[in-house]
């Protein structure tokens, strides 16, 4: 049986293969190669082109964007030998086939970084033992006989990591980093107007001008340190029910508390 050509009109670029079959995709029409007695010029009903081939994520499991989108193959693949990466596994950072320090990406989060679940309740043991494991694997003496380009990547993704790093170990960073990437706007200088907060800091303030040793300093010191660790809290309990003013509240609460600690280390 000879083989005819039925083109179908569809508003796709792409070339596929499926089976044995081509499927020839262009920007006004598609060729499919299999058997037919008569070639046939078939357009799409009106429902069906103005989905854009819906029927295929439906029916498949993958959205036409996922598989049409070069773009999206480019980000997960690497710059040296090209290598796909599925974006399900650990961020791209460094390629698992050729060992070559990858560009930042900033679409990664810090949490992403670390493959930690994005929380504000972190286990500190896990995230200091990953941060380790990057730096090794992006440590300048492991990338001094590379590319210049690699170089620079590797300096780039070490610094991001180290950034990383400490806003995740600081409750405070750590929560103002989280409320952000939910796109909640901190102001890190807004004046307070809470007259009982601002009460309690002035008398902490007197308290720590009138100590007279580093013994009083600290008993102030544990006492600021346990308001503070209180002020985490209730932000964790905040965020998880997605009450952000109240998070945004023992953030207010938390800054001041870190603000009089500091001053607290600074005289001890």
């Amino acid at each position: 049986m000879l083989m005819k050509k039925l083109r179908i009109s569809t508003p796709f670029s792409q070339r596929l293969l499926l089976g044995r079959r081509e499927i020839v995709i262009s920007s006004s029409k598609t060729q499919f190669d299999f058997p037919s007695i008569s070639p046939k010029v078939v357009q799409f009903p009106q429902f069906i082109q103005s989905r854009k081939l819906n029927f295929l994520r439906n029916d498949l499991g993958f959205s036409g964007r996922t598989l049409f989108s070069s773009e999206a193959a480019q980000k997960n693949s690497c710059w040296n030998c090209c290598n796909g990466v599925s974006s399900n596994t650990t961020p791209f950072l460094v390629c698992t086939a050729c060992g070559c320090v990858q560009p930042v990406d900033q679409s990664v989060d810090y949490f992403q970084i670390f493959g930690l679940e994005k929380k504000y309740e972190i286990e500190g043991e896990n995230l200091e033992r990953k941060y380790k494991d990057w730096q090794r694997k992006l440590h300048p003496d492991l990338v001094h006989t590379k590319s210049q380009k690699e170089r620079e990547y590797a300096a780039e993704q070490s610094a991001r990591v180290i950034d990383a790093y400490r806003t995740l170990t600081d409750p405070l960073s750590r929560a103002i980093y989280i409320l952000k990437l939910e796109g909640v706007h901190v102001d890190e200088e807004e004046k307070i107007d809470d007259v009982e907060l601002l009460t309690e800091m002035l008398e902490i303030r007197e308290t720590v001008d009138e100590a007279d040793d580093s013994q009083a300093l600290k008993q102030i010191q544990g006492q600021i340190q346990g308001k503070f660790e209180q002020s985490s809290i209730s932000f964790a309990d905040a965020f998880q029910s997605r009450k952000y003013e109240e998070a945004l509240a023992a953030i207010r609460r938390m800054t001041y508390y870190k603000r009089a600690n500091e001053e607290i280390v600074r005289k001890l």
